[in-house]
């Protein structure tokens, strides 16, 4: 059997085999949700009606195939407005369209395979729906063509995110360490490369820590790769920075590798103001979010969006040193799944639409649940080991709340899990096309090269 033969066998036995182990969930995940259907319709009359919003207004959303999206059409909802889902094209599958919180769904053409597409799509359905403010909620590849759409869409309606420059700079992890240190604020060392021979012919020995290598353009999965340089040989060196697609099209930043813990963060700025910050304990892949109280975290935020005068939604993740150093590493200029942590806050929509400045910054309420995905912790079930491993899974089951999952909007929990993954394995299946995993979360399949 041929490599390409073994790698198309591989895919046929993993899609099929995870659609298999989804179709013996689906009779759990019907019964749930058929009951809260029932529940809902026994309840209702009973149930306090919310006081709405005196100036409702019509909000779009983009990145509807993700739960941040989801999240953030029902807190808009809970406030009185009404909400127009948005997604690309490939993903017209998406179970967050069922939500009882989004009132009109639509597909455009994927931003960057056709950018002028994706922009006139934008404006006909701001047009056609009659849209006052557009919120993106940004995959990495489509929040630069989010600011390139506010003059599009500047006659139409508001545009809640950042100039074209702004993102640009905020989304280079080399020019936005360049931007935080002439702010005063503290970031590690960095060095763009667009060369190999630029790390290889490096002076590591005068160098305190380690160092690490970023793609520059997101990666969905080189960015896990968390190799220290230097390697323990010149050759491993050389092998490991030799195998990576390093270029002056695809730069990278070599960074300073600080040990301590790392944090991450949603912020929504209108004017300089941080309006809403929350900040929880993160890893290279993270599916579990629970607010944690770091004042001098939301300080470096708060300073950073303050002295840029920014608006619009920024992502930020951190290490905090063992001295209590918070060094940022990066910033995302989108909306981070964090934001689902405000499942239960009824000032959400005001955070990002109001223009009164707020007594402080809106952060999750206290007593509001750790969230987190429960078919990503189900996956999670094969790689423990330990009894005391299964005790805390169990644990963070029973204290928190699925991100998906609500009482009173149950179908997005079905279709997710039982139509929109579903769906995309097939295509796979169709394509003998395997995949790396599934991200629940952001609603799609990572795959080399892929979206």
């Amino acid at each position: 059997m041929t490599q390409f033969q073994g790698t198309r066998m591989f895919a046929l036995v993993e899609n099929l085999g995870t659609l298999a182990l989804l179709a013996i969930a689906l009779p759990i995940n019907f019964t749930i949700v058929l009951a809260a259907l029932l529940w809902n319709l026994i309840s209702r009359p009973f149930q306090k009606q919310e006081i709405a919003t005196e100036n409702p207004k019509n909000i779009m959303l983009t990145g509807g195939k993700m739960t941040k999206a989801l999240q953030l059409a029902r807190s808009f909802h809970r406030a009185g407005h009404r909400v127009v889902l948005v997604e690309t094209h490939k993903y017209w599958l998406v179970g967050h369209r069922f939500s009882n919180a989004v009132d009109r769904f639509y597909t455009v053409p994927a931003p960057n395979k056709d950018p002028e597409g994706y922009l006139q799509g934008l404006l006909a359905i701001a047009k056609q729906e009659n849209i006052d403010v557009y919120v993106p909620v940004c995959s990495p590849v489509a929040s630069y063509y989010d600011s390139l759409a506010k003059p599009v869409l500047s006659g139409c309606c508001e545009v809640f995110h950042f100039d074209p420059e702004v993102t640009q700079m905020l989304d280079d992890k080399f020019q936005f360490a360049s931007t935080a240190r002439s702010l005063g604020l503290s970031v590690p060392k960095s060095y763009q490369i667009t060369n190999p021979e630029q790390v290889l012919n490096f002076d590591f020995s005068n160098e305190q820590r380690k160092y690490i290598l970023k793609s520059i353009p997101y990666d969905s999965v080189l960015r896990l790769n968390m190799t220290k340089l230097p390697c323990d040989t010149p050759e491993q060196t050389a092998a490991f920075v030799n195998s990576l697609p390093i270029s002056e099209q695809k730069p990278w930043i070599m960074q300073e590798f600080i040990s301590g813990k790392e944090y991450c963060t949603h912020s929504t700025v209108r004017d300089g103001e941080l309006r809403l910050h929350c900040c929880c304990e993160s890893s290279a892949f993270q599916v579990n979010y629970e607010n944690v109280d770091k004042p001098e975290i939301m300080q470096w935020v708060n300073h950073f969006v303050k002295e840029l005068k920014l608006t619009g939604q920024a992502s930020f993740d951190f290490i905090q040193a063992e001295d209590g150093t918070v060094y940022a590493i990066e910033c995302n200029p989108r909306t981070h799944s964090a934001i689902t942590m405000f499942y239960n806050h009824p000032g959400v929509a005001e955070a990002y639409l109001g223009n009164e400045p707020l007594p402080e910054p809106l952060q999750p309420l206290p007593n509001s649940k750790p969230t987190y995905w429960l078919y990503h912790e189900v996956w999670r079930l094969n790689e423990i080991r330990l009894f005391k491993q299964l005790q805390t899974w169990l644990k963070n089951i029973l204290r928190g709340k699925d991100a998906i999952f609500a009482v009173n909007d149950p179908l997005p929990f079905l279709m997710v899990h039982h139509w929109q993954i579903p769906l995309l394995l097939l295509d796979n299946l169709r394509r003998l096309q395997g995949w790396v995993r599934i991200d629940f979360n952001i609603g799609k399949l990572v795959e080399f090269g892929g979206d």
